[in-house]
């Protein structure tokens, strides 16, 4: 018997302190080093973008890894490359927690467009106003404290 899976994934996290640091020239760069990173952990990316203060990475994760394990490595990697080559100045890391969503093949072309779409999203709508949306939407509770 073989392992199969469909384990899709939207991952969002933020900048420290949601420092507006990613600079819209450098992130290339640093969406394809991130590529690198699941593409090692034998993951499948659909998508990856974001603004200054924060990413969106849509994946299938490889049923070896953990969820907690691979955000922690996409994070530490990245921000060492990030350091290393100087990417965005006044970059101090990442924000210690991180949002993750599952979804349903059929769900994601439309993730996939709503990701694409990220600089027009947040003409409109903050970062913390899509996070709150989209913990409502995927009914997790969660403290308002830590949503800053």
């Amino acid at each position: 018997m073989s392992t199969y899976t469909q384990l899709t994934y939207q991952i969002v996290f933020s900048t420290k302190n949601r420092r507006p640091v990613l600079e819209k020239e450098k992130r290339d760069d640093l969406f394809k080093y991130i590529w690198g990173v699941l593409k090692n952990k034998n993951c499948h990316l659909y998508r990856i973008n974001g603004v200054k203060d924060h990413l969106h990475i849509i994946t299938h994760i490889h049923p070896t890894q953990s969820v907690a394990g691979l955000v922690k490595d996409v994070k530490v990697s990245s921000g060492n490359f990030i350091q290393r080559e100087n990417l965005f100045a006044g970059f101090e890391g990442w924000q210690s927690g991180y949002a993750a969503f599952t979804y349903k093949v059929d769900a994601v072309d439309n993730l996939i467009e709503y990701v694409k779409n990220q600089e027009e999203h947040h003409k409109k709508v903050s970062y913390r106003e899509e996070l709150i949306n989209l913990l409502n939407e995927h009914k997790i509770e969660y403290d308002d404290r830590y949503l800053l």
